[in-house]
């Protein structure tokens, strides 16, 4: 029985470019790893292919040097690479794959598949279907040359697509790259291989999207993994189990403080991230002054163990209790600057509202500065 490994949309080169240089340079290396990780699964699996289902690449521009990466880095396992154009790094007349080709980067085992002709493993009686792309974008299904498709008489389908399945996934990415929901059944295929969609997902019995290796966004979409693919005799079900290829834990966060507990359940989240966690954190609601310094001294401490933390508090409404007031020794005009801004932060005006919780933030941090330099060893008290 032939056992294959589906991956897809390695987006190698792919710069992340909501992060910080240094962050985003990590994330970027790290995809590099995750093709050495699929090689050294690959092996240990004793698959018979490893079946790359479009976006190897970002983009048609990677340097020369990203493309000699990224094909060293397949050279953890021995046996057939089979390498489909997506829209990112489509099969253009000049594209990333020619220039590959120029470069002679690519090993004797790596199978380009550049046109829609079937690609033939004779020792497997396996016949693969590709369907390149060769623009980023097309409204024809290139799947549709499957149904008529020749292969040998007893030997396994197997087709190999970049697109989006019509009906059933997210109606606004449905108009690109369109593949027909029926097409494993209408072409007799054993398994489809699907690329586009970032997350590993079960369309049919026989067609599987497998995601992207490492996780590259904020969705909980089942990414980070690969599959490993056993085919019976033809016509019959494949036998498809995933397997763990990423590193980093991508977490989209939000929490609304209301009482003090909620600041606890919160800052205690945020002690828990470590070197593999990427957060997107949004604080909403309300607290003290006093939480509001906790909660920042937590996110800093976070951020330093964390690969990334995006923390957005421009929702969360500060609200100074009378101990903050006399903690920071604030009277008179002081005293109706913090209330006036604490009123603006509940006006219509948005802009207007965030300046003035950055501005009662700013002005609370500088009266404990003065406070603390006034009485050495001080502290303010929690929420």
């Amino acid at each position: 029985m032939p056992v294959f490994l589906h991956t897809a949309d390695w987006q190698i080169g792919k710069l992340f470019g909501q992060f910080d240089a240094d962050e985003a340079a990590l994330l970027a290396e790290e995809r590099f790893a995750a093709v050495e990780h699929i090689a050294a699964l690959a092996t240990a699996h004793a698959v018979d292919a490893v079946l790359v289902a479009g976006d190897v690449f970002d983009a048609q521009t990677v340097t020369e040097r990203c493309i000699h990466r990224l094909f060293h880095a397949l050279r953890g396992y021995s046996g057939p690479w089979l390498l489909l154009p997506g829209n990112h790094d489509a099969a253009l007349a000049e594209s990333v794959w020619t220039r590959a080709e120029r470069l002679a980067a690519v090993p004797s085992n790596v199978h380009l598949c550049l046109r829609a002709e079937v690609l033939r493993l004779d020792a497997l009686r396996v016949a693969v279907l590709p369907a390149p792309l060769t623009q980023r974008n097309t409204h024809a299904d290139l799947t549709e040359w499957f149904d008529a498709a020749d292969t040998p008489p007893g030997w396994l389908r197997v087709g190999l697509a970049h697109g989006s399945v019509q009906g059933i996934l997210a109606e606004d990415i449905d108009s690109a790259n369109p593949i027909a929901a029926g097409r494993a059944a209408r072409a007799h295929l054993d398994y489809l291989a699907l690329g586009d969609w970032h997350g590993t997902r079960q369309i049919d019995a026989h067609t599987w999207y497998a995601g992207t290796p490492e996780s590259d966004r904020f969705r909980a979409n089942a990414s980070g993994q690969v599959l490993r693919v056993v085919l019976g005799a033809p016509g019959t079900p494949p036998q498809v189990s995933a397997l763990a290829s990423g590193r980093y834990r991508w977490h989209d966060s939000a929490a609304t403080l209301q009482v003090a507990s909620d600041l606890d359940l919160l800052l205690a989240q945020l002690a828990g991230y470590g070197a593999d966690d990427v957060v997107q954190l949004a604080v909403s609601g309300r607290c003290d002054l006093a939480g509001h310094r906790r909660l920042q001294q937590a996110v800093e401490q976070a951020r330093g163990r964390a690969r990334s933390l995006l923390a957005d508090l421009s929702a969360l409404q500060l609200e100074p209790t009378l101990d903050d007031i006399e903690a920071l020794a604030a009277d008179g005009y002081i005293n109706e600057v913090i209330g006036e801004l604490q009123a603006a932060q509940h006006g219509a005006d948005l802009a207007r509202a965030e300046a003035a919780r950055d501005a009662l933030a700013l002005l609370a941090g500088l009266l404990d500065s003065r406070r603390g330099a006034r009485h050495p060893g001080s502290a303010g008290g929690g929420q």
